[in-house]
């Protein structure tokens, strides 16, 4: 194991010991984020001139997988951590401010949330009704019914708006506040199914910080260049530590039903064979993904082709709508020893927390936007390439 994923057995720990009340409770995973913070995973993905790991995101990926196997709530905030952090990576080494911003994040081990959602747009992140409102070297910003997961929690937020008042919904920027810059006034609570350690309230955010703080590229490109191919290959690495896990259980459920037999295979057999598979098509999907993103980093024309765009979503959507087939196959194997929370089968937690896949940025919408994109894409019958 490398050097930061054997860090990252400390933190897998934490997040162990408090899954469960921290589910219970609907409380922060605060013991698991002081761990990554101890163990310096915070800044695992920042290059080392600027004091992080320089970490590959195939690293990230495989510490989200570890996480999710224990603790959803805490392997997702992780997640959301390291997108925001792909997105400096990406798109603020030319910036001196922002170069400065990720040594801080490296030393601080800060924290950082997303403010990319608001009210009145239905959802579109890639539109705002809020602007960044420039007063010399400085600017404003107030966002209405923004969803921020862990805001109350985080150390920085980043914050999308319209580049200027009178640009329009689609024209956005996205800037970085820091705790003080910022006010957060609660709008909404977060008492849901799943998730419920993530702590995604609803608050109205408003902010006043130096322009510098403004990265320059378009968001419309940080969202196509590295925040969701990123996110979709983060989540569903979340995604698969769950179903794995649940599946683990149900393989320790199926070994101790056969040891009680003795007149061939348990009811349960062959659907743990048959989830095996779906489990190895997930994790198929996220390995070739990861490969994929970073062939494209160094080929511009790919990474803004259709062809990336589509397989992305994919990846999303596949990852997404399998962990909660895995983790059903899970459940009907363990049956009511899986029903029941507090087993050594229990599979409810797993459940909940994967049905809040098909919503994160929902799948409709999607599959909405890429059935535009097939239309001008031919279908690749190739098996390599």
């Amino acid at each position: 194991m490398n050097a930061p994923l054997d860090r990252g057995a400390t933190v897998v720990a934490a997040a162990a010991l408090h899954a469960d009340d921290v589910d219970r409770r609907g409380r922060f995973p605060a013991e698991a984020v002081q761990a990554l913070k101890d163990s310096r995973l915070l800044s695992l993905m920042i290059p080392g001139e600027l004091g992080g790991a320089g970490a590959p995101l195939a690293d990230v990926a495989e510490l989200c997988t570890m996480l999710g196997h224990q603790c959803a709530s805490t392997a997702m905030v992780f997640a959301m951590h390291q997108i925001k952090v792909s997105s400096l990576v990406a798109h603020g080494m030319e910036s001196e401010w922002h170069r400065d911003f990720m040594r801080r994040v490296c030393d601080g081990q800060l924290l950082l949330a997303s403010a990319t959602t608001e009210g009145g747009v239905g959802g579109n992140m890639r539109n705002s009704v809020c602007a960044f409102e420039r007063d010399g070297d400085m600017f404003r910003v107030a966002k209405e019914g923004a969803l921020i997961s862990y805001g109350a929690q985080a150390d920085a937020i980043l914050v999308t708006a319209r580049r200027a008042a009178d640009a329009p919904a689609s024209d956005q920027r996205m800037a970085v506040l820091t705790r003080g810059q910022y006010r957060l006034e609660r709008s909404g609570e977060w008492d849901a199914l799943g998730m419920r350690g993530t702590c995604s309230e609803g608050f109205t955010l408003s902010g006043e910080a130096p322009y510098a703080q403004i990265l320059e590229s378009e968001f419309a490109d940080i969202a196509s260049h590295s925040m969701l191919a990123t996110a979709h290959l983060l989540w569903s690495s979340v995604w698969y530590g769950v179903a794995s896990d649940a599946l683990g259980r149900a393989q320790a459920f199926v070994r101790k039903e056969a040891r009680k037999r003795f007149d061939g295979p348990t009811p349960g057999s062959l659907r743990l064979a048959e989830a095996s598979t779906k489990l190895q098509l997930m994790r198929a999907n996220i390995v070739e993904g990861l490969k994929r993103f970073e062939r494209a980093k160094s080929e511009p024309d790919d990474l803004n082709s259709m062809s990336f765009a589509v397989t992305m979503n994919n990846i999303k959507i596949g990852s997404s709508e399998l962990a909660i087939e895995i983790i059903n196959h899970a459940l009907l194997i363990t049956g009511i020893a899986g029903y029941k929370n507090g087993t050594p089968y229990s599979v409810g937690r797993h459940m909940r927390d994967a049905l809040s896949a098909r919503v994160m940025i929902s799948n409709d919408r999607i599959l909405s936007n890429m059935s535009s994109l097939l239309l001008a894409q031919r279908i690749d019958a190739r098996l390599g390439g």
